[in-house]
């Protein structure tokens, strides 16, 4: 049988009063919250769907870990082979060799076994130019999507611009792709409701007016699964919360003696390979590495004891939540309802590094959601990005250094679990063969499955 997934990410149960289209697919089948995965985060959420396996199994510890072999912090890689154990499109097609999955912008896109798969990869210039840009496979369908929708918006799909223009493209691409190609299996990632609930808090009525904006995108996929007569699946990968104070382990961590930083001509980097210990600070975990046993006990000591921590875990005692894996951390901290971690590891704001006022995923050694803000701070920011995009559609090199360094303008955030089900992730199916109260993250994978399997 044919299934449409939808990866709706940010979408809650207490949303759906104002999601008409994917509350019809609820009241068509059933809808169940879902047990979320730790941490609920993207990335590590996404991965044991792909496998039903937990981060202790699959070893996609958070959005990005600390690789010992290299020393270097590295987030959001793409890499299909960073997920360990089997995923679920090569799993049925093993079953059925005319089985095709189409794989629109859901993480670990690239080098997936897949027929059809598309993702964001901007591209880097040797002058220092970035531009938009996508990877696909077939190499050609990024090509002939682009021809036909425009270039991706990749501006839009993170970053102070980031809005529904970027989730608009990627359902359009996605309708093109079940037109052309018609495949038994599409996963769609729909990112935008989770911009303005980490901007403004899920419930600020700004962000409660976007749900009904990407449920009118989802839509438009649902009715061309119904017209093809595919089941539909909505999920979401973690619900978010209000927050409202940031909590710096790196900081107490190089006040400490711990951190070590590199002096360059464009500020302090943190140095992980010469640090005792230093924090991957993602959302609301932090996996804190430590590179002699001796020093654990007291880095334990010191994070414990941060207002805005709730629990810190040893290595037996992450058994608990399936993340014992050989990438987390030593240490990996909670924060605390209405806290989450910030990455800023420096002291002296003069002594920042260059691209801590920009939208750069890459070289922050840690998540940064304030790359969803312009620096308030600014005076005429509207002129400041003005100039600075005419200077990128000119073909200059420009810095995009218009985000805030201070971090407390965050409302909404993610990662615990635990949480009430009705302000967390879930689960909606089209059809009642299978009614559950609540779904399991890790069952999504057979489920799945079952579905592509049916006739």
């Amino acid at each position: 049988m044919k299934l449409l997934v939808l990866d709706v990410v940010g979408l809650r149960p207490k949303d759906l009063p104002h999601a008409p289209h994917i509350r019809a697919v609820a009241e068509q089948g059933f809808v169940a919250p879902q047990t979320p995965v730790f941490p609920a985060v993207t990335c590590t959420v996404q991965a044991t769907w792909l496998t039903g396996r937990l981060p202790r199994e699959h070893g996609v510890v958070a959005n990005g870990w600390y690789f010992r072999e290299l020393a270097q912090v590295w987030l959001w890689r793409q890499a299909n082979q960073l997920v360990q154990g089997p995923k679920f499109y090569a799993v049925a097609a093993e079953r059925d060799p005319g089985f095709t999955c189409a794989k629109m912008f859901w993480w670990f896109n690239m080098y997936a076994p897949v027929a059809y798969a598309v993702t964001p990869r901007p591209e880097y210039h040797a002058d220092g130019l970035k531009k938009p840009g996508l990877y696909s496979d077939p190499a050609e369908l990024a090509t002939s999507l682009q021809q036909r929708l425009g270039p991706f918006p990749l501006f839009h799909f993170w970053g102070p611009l980031a809005d529904i223009r970027s989730t608009r493209w990627i359902a359009d691409a996605t309708l093109e792709v079940i037109r052309r190609h018609d495949p038994t299996l599409v996963l769609a990632y729909l990112p935008h409701l989770d911009y303005d609930h980490q901007r403004f808090g899920p419930d600020d009525p700004r962000s409660v007016a976007q749900v009904a904006a990407v449920d009118a995108e989802a839509g438009r996929l649902i009715d061309a699964a119904r017209e093809r007569g595919a089941r539909v699946f909505v999920l979401s990968e973690y619900g978010i919360e209000a927050v409202d104070r940031p909590v710096f382990v790196n900081r107490t961590l190089h006040e400490r003696g711990l951190l070590r930083v590199q002096e360059t001509s464009h500020g302090q980097l943190l140095d992980a390979g010469a640090s005792r210990a230093f924090a991957v600070a993602d959302h609301q975990c932090a996996h804190v590495y430590v590179r002699e046993p001796r020093d654990v006990a007291a880095v334990r000591e010191a994070i414990a004891g941060l207002a805005g921590v709730e629990r810190v875990l040893d290595r037996e005692q992450q058994r608990e939540l399936g993340i014992d894996h050989e990438r987390a951390g030593e240490l990996v901290a909670i924060a605390a309802p209405g806290a989450w971690f910030a990455y800023h590891y420096w002291l002296d704001e003069r002594r920042r590094p260059d691209f801590a006022p920009t939208v750069d995923i890459h070289r922050k050694p840690g998540y940064d959601p304030t790359e969803l803000f312009v620096d308030p701070s600014l005076r005429f920011p509207k002129l400041r990005v003005a100039r600075t995009l005419a200077k990128k559609l000119l073909g200059f090199r420009y810095l995009m250094d218009v985000i805030g360094t201070d971090p407390s303008i965050v409302r909404g955030s993610h990662g615990r679990t635990g949480g009430a089900p009705e302000a967390g992730p879930l689960f909606i199916d089209s059809q009642r063969d299978d009614v559950r109260d609540r779904v399991d993250a890790a069952d999504v994978f057979g489920r799945i499955l079952a579905a592509v399997s049916a006739h």
